[in-house]
């Protein structure tokens, strides 16, 4: 099972980076191969071209978001990783996500069927207002969208950082089992998702 981690924190080693270090060593420790993104070391440029939503073909901007895109589809889990800043969403993965939805992905909805799963890291306050924007995006592209029956919102505070939120971090390590246990069933089992183009038949968004 290949799983890709975004991490959307404009700092590409703090407290995000750490919580998405939990993740690839659970992901590897249960035979998974890993690969994670930071958008801080990548070229994630804000489109000023005023035709994102009537465009019918993706964005022309020079840098990597159509690439990290590609690293999206083919991957079979997909973890969006973010701090909350100023109460909401950091600005680097809020670009991204911009980018990513409205100049590639909304023409075909590639990510269909992939699971995926949200993780919010802060101090103290706003995380399930980023938890909930970041699902919401998960939603709109069709993810197959895995929890541990909570929230996966870290507090960052303490002696040892994210770590010493050992509910969240449990939190983390559970969304991770499931995702894998999920991942291996459906490719155990056989079973054929339906494709993205199928779906978007059903919403009429094709002939």
């Amino acid at each position: 099972m290949k799983i890709l981690t975004i991490n959307g924190s404009e700092r590409s080693r703090g407290s995000t980076w750490l919580a998405v270090q939990a993740i690839v060593e659970r992901a590897r420790a249960r035979g998974c191969e890993t690969r994670e993104v930071d958008l801080a070391e990548q070229r994630v440029t804000r489109c000023d071209c005023g035709r994102c939503n009537s465009r019918t073909d993706p964005c022309p901007v020079d840098d990597d978001v159509g690439t990290i895109v590609a690293a999206m589809v083919e991957a079979d889990a997909v973890f969006l990783a973010a701090p909350v800043h100023g109460f909401g969403l950091s600005s680097l993965m809020q670009t991204f996500v911009e980018r990513a939805g409205v100049g590639h992905l909304r023409f075909e909805r590639p990510l269909t069927n992939t699971i995926g799963a949200a993780v919010v890291i802060g101090r103290r306050y706003g995380h399930l207002d980023v938890h909930a924007q970041l699902l919401h995006n998960l939603l709109l592209n069709r993810f197959i969208v895995v929890g541990s029956g909570f929230p996966v919102t870290i507090h960052s505070g303490g002696e040892q950082g994210v770590l010493s939120d050992t509910e969240g971090m449990e939190a983390l390590h559970r969304t991770v089992d499931r995702i894998i246990d999920i991942g291996n069933a459906l490719a155990e089992s056989g079973t054929r998702l339906p494709r993205p183009s199928e779906v978007e038949r059903r919403v009429g968004r094709t002939s």
